[in-house]
């Protein structure tokens, strides 16, 4: 266990309590369909596994690093998406990175893996940079009269116009803002649980809590597919002003020993949509978290002040701003964006850990490896409920098991677009925090739910007002 001392503040943000009674199978459907948060029970904060069945599945509740690390990396190949995750995210991103699997998913991995690379990350800081600057002029008229936004849908507009910025040229044929309301609404619509998805329904069975969704699903694959075929002319008409970004690589990629044109156009899907919500909600979550840690903010101020004053190259914001960026990565410790991490045997398996006992692992078993438990867990962080970024200063990180803090998930199928998130979030909160000041209201009551994604429930109201130097 890490042992940081105690801050100054302490901030324990709202989180359901974990269960202390068993509650019954008509309870756990409730909740999984409402919030799976609300599902946990006081073992799984405590225990480093427990079996248990779900309606007469198999289920293992894993939160001891060492067998995270076997089941996701040391016998990676033993191991499947789970089917009920499938159920949930194959209908909207079919055959993107996130949800392939076999040959499709080494193709795809291996197409995309360049443009991620930390080096071709880094080149994109400067377009996020100034990405940045662009949007939060927004708040200005805002934070003349000391208003409120919703944070939660401003750092959803952000991300989604850096990403477009970054990995697409702003080339998406789309009118303004319209997309990124569209895959809000399709994350939300199709990417629920719906009772037939925890009875393991075919796929093909409608889900009418998704009914709602299909039409958006139409409008964002028309929108994917035009945005492909505009880039497609521009290539191959031999054209000087080709951008050489994500989707130029993908496209690229396409032919009979590449990509096919669908999983090039489920590849864009996961990017859209995947690929700023994650960081959006991470983002609304820091700022809410630090506008109830004064000292925490007061440096991360100092931090954006240094790094304009300085001069600094925003390549280099990442490396030098070391409380934001702990800030950040405490906050995806007690809101992960991803909250869950699902997988199933392929095999009849077995695990021993180092104290000599033995956990076997049935074919099939829905493996649960919960990084909102595992993040919360008794046994592995001191006061796990509050919020302390000096748990991921540099010194303290390093003491860190590798596998109790997953917010990018780990092995072959650890998130690609990693460095670039963490980018993109330290040179937005810089600029966010430069200029001006995200306080709470009495009415900022967040309550996490997870749908996709830990988002805050009615959204997150904040005061904006203009920054004092």
């Amino acid at each position: 266990m890490e042992n940081t001392g105690k801050p100054e503040i302490e901030f324990v943000p709202p989180a359901p309590l974990p269960r202390t009674t068993i509650p019954s199978i008509l309870e756990v459907i409730k909740a999984t369909l409402s919030n799976p948060l609300e599902v946990w029970g006081e073992p799984s904060y405590r225990l480093p596994w427990i079996k248990t069945k779900f309606l007469n599945e198999r289920m293992l509740i894993v939160n001891d690093p060492d067998l995270i690390h076997y089941v996701l990396v040391e016998n990676a190949k033993n191991y499947r998406m789970a089917t009920v995750r499938q159920l949930i995210l194959r209908p909207i991103l079919r055959d993107g990175l996130l949800t392939a699997e076999g040959e499709i998913w080494k193709r795809s991995r291996k197409s995309v893996a360049p443009v991620f690379a930390p080096r071709h990350a880094k080149g994109f800081a400067k377009l996020m940079l100034k990405r940045a600057e662009q949007y939060v002029q927004k708040f200005a008229p805002i934070a003349e009269k000391n208003g409120q936004s919703d944070i939660s849908v401003d750092m959803t507009e952000l991300t989604y116009e850096i990403l477009s910025e970054t990995l697409f040229s702003n080339d998406i044929v789309a009118k303004e803002g319209d997309l990124a309301n569209d895959v809000d609404r399709l994350l939300h619509t199709m990417g629920r649980v719906d009772p037939f998805d925890l009875i393991k329904a075919p796929w093909w069975v409608p889900r009418f809590r998704r009914m709602q969704g299909f039409m958006v699903m139409r409008k964002f694959r028309k929108i994917v597919a035009d945005t492909a075929q505009k880039r497609r002319d521009l290539i191959e008409s031999n054209a000087d002003n080709v951008p050489e970004d994500f989707l130029t690589l993908l496209l690229k990629q396409e032919g009979p020993e590449g990509l096919k044109r669908s999983e090039i156009e489920d590849n864009i899907i996961t990017f859209i949509g995947a690929g700023h919500e994650t960081t959006a909600r991470a983002l609304a979550w820091t700022l809410y978290c630090i506008a109830n840690s004064p000292r925490h903010l007061k440096l991360m101020e100092e931090e954006a002040d240094k790094v304009y004053e300085q001069g600094l190259d925003a390549v280099d914001w990442l490396d030098n701003m070391p409380w934001t960026r702990a800030a950040f990565e405490e906050t995806m410790r007690l809101y992960p964006p991803a909250p869950s991490i699902n997988r199933a045997p392929l095999t009849d398996d077995s695990w021993t850990s180092p104290s000599g006992e033995t956990v076997t692992i049935e074919k099939d078993t829905t493996v649960l490896m919960m990084p909102w438990t595992l993040h919360r867990h008794e046994a592995l962080w001191d006061d796990p409920r509050t919020f302390r970024p000096e748990r991921f200063l540099p010194e303290n990180k390093s003491k860190l098991h590798r596998y109790q803090y997953l917010p990018f998930g780990a092995g072959p199928r650890v998130c690609i677009g990693a460095t670039f998130a963490l980018q993109e979030a330290i040179i937005s909160l810089a600029v966010l925090l430069r200029t001006y000041k995200f306080s709470c209201t009495e009415e900022t009551k967040p309550w996490p739910i997870q749908k996709l994604t830990v988002q805050p429930l009615d959204g997150l109201m904040m005061t904006v007002s203009k920054r004092e130097h």
